[in-house]
């Protein structure tokens, strides 16, 4: 059994993740529960698979870290994969992104998301459990930007996990490990490369909150995900990550610059056979950064329960809302196209791939039968498709 032939089961299964491990069958998480099925794969199997995904060049950097993030089309389907050392030899875990564009729409959010990125500045944390949605979520937010302004959008990801084309904004997209060494480093030079939104894939450490809320304190609009289960819980951790002796200088800083907190989890919703995201929505009122500064987090929670008229959302008002919509999204039932095209899918490297820009005659479509994972070689090349639109439609004006 091949990796791609794997990836397509699950893909028609509705499948949101793939997990391989040596010696045992592949499991499945579909709708939030995980499923195990067929025969055992052989460990030697496994390592051919993620050798070929790797690459000669890059398998040395696995063999010596012992693990490796990366993003790849197969069989028309997105994956974030992570190749890992274990126990029991290699293991892969893949989880399988949408196969249409995210917008607002798609994915069955409410409409008063858009308001929050019409912003020119300020900071929007997205935040939530792992496998919640959370990049789909920022993925929707840019292309809103990308449909409605013209804007230069730069995102720092580790991996890329949604690909977009410009339309009215002109956009970027960086690879830590790839494209730059660090999220640091990719902050710290997107300040010179005339950024209006910045998009940080995700905060990890304390270097990279700092230079987000840097960011967001000159002039930029700038988007990041934290894991967390509440809004307040958001907040909290960005103040916490930091030593304690500059928690009320960070604090202070926070409240400056925020704009909005989204946090959300996914709702199995039997009827339409779909999972929806349930969100709690945070408004950056003079109330609430008042809490943000005097570190009283507690205070938030009923801030947020009694601000509906500032445009916040709790959980349980969100669910109401969900329970009384009847126009849900459902994927399969369109049949538009995805809005989004592949681009670089080389495994990292140190040299910087070349910016090419390719015209509308000279794309090629997609084999219906694409080779093996292992025999596909890849380009360096990112295609930007040119459009009569918005940001093309400026350039050409005298």
């Amino acid at each position: 059994m091949e990796l791609d032939s794997l990836i397509e089961s699950a893909a028609a299964s509705g499948a949101s993740d793939l997990h391989l491990e040596p010696g045992m069958p592949a499991a499945m998480r579909i709708r939030g529960v995980l499923r195990v099925a067929g025969e055992p794969i052989a460990p030697r199997a496994l390592t051919e698979f993620a050798r070929g995904l790797i690459g000669e060049e890059q398998w040395p950097v696995f063999v010596e870290r012992r693990s490796f993030d990366m993003s790849r089309t197969i069989r028309g389907v997105r994956c974030r994969i992570n190749i890992f050392q274990t126990a029991r030899g290699t293991g892969l875990a893949i989880r399988l992104l949408s196969a249409f564009q995210a917008t607002v729409e798609k994915l069955n959010l409410h409409p008063d998301l858009k308001k929050l990125v019409k912003n020119t500045h300020g900071l929007i944390l997205v935040s939530g459990p792992t496998g919640c949605g959370k990049s789909s979520t920022m993925a929707a937010l840019i292309q809103e930007i990308n449909l409605t302004d013209t804007r230069h959008i730069i995102t720092v990801e580790s991996p890329i996990e949604y690909t977009f084309r410009s339309r009215r904004a002109f956009i970027r997209q960086r690879e830590v490990g790839r494209d730059t060494p660090s999220f640091e480093q990719a902050l710290l030079d997107a300040l010179r490369e005339d950024p209006d939104v910045l998009m940080v894939g995700e905060m990890r450490e304390p270097e990279t909150m700092r230079l987000t809320l840097s960011a967001s304190e000159t002039g930029h609009l700038v988007l990041a995900t934290v894991h967390s289960s509440t809004c307040a819980e958001a907040i909290q951790r960005v103040a916490s990550a930091f030593p304690a002796e500059i928690q009320s200088a960070v604090c202070s800083q926070l409240a400056d610059c925020l704009v909005a907190v989204v946090s959300q989890r996914l709702r199995f919703r039997e009827d339409l056979n779909i999972r929806v995201p349930e969100c709690e929505i945070l408004m950056a009122t003079h109330a609430v950064k008042n809490f943000i500064r005097t570190r009283e987090f507690f205070k938030i929670i009923s801030a947020l329960e009694t601000g509906a008229d500032h445009g916040m959302w709790s959980f349980q008002r969100y669910a109401k809302w969900l329970d009384s919509r009847t126009n849900f999204f459902v994927p399969g039932q369109n049949s538009e196209l995805p809005d989004s095209e592949p681009v670089d899918d080389a495994p990292a490297t140190t040299a910087l791939p070349p910016l090419m820009i390719a015209p509308k005659a000279e794309r090629k479509t997609a084999s219906p039968n694409p080779p093996r994972i292992s025999d596909t070689k890849d380009v360096h090349r990112i295609e930007i498709e040119p459009d009569e639109t918005g940001f093309g439609k400026i350039l050409k004006q005298p």
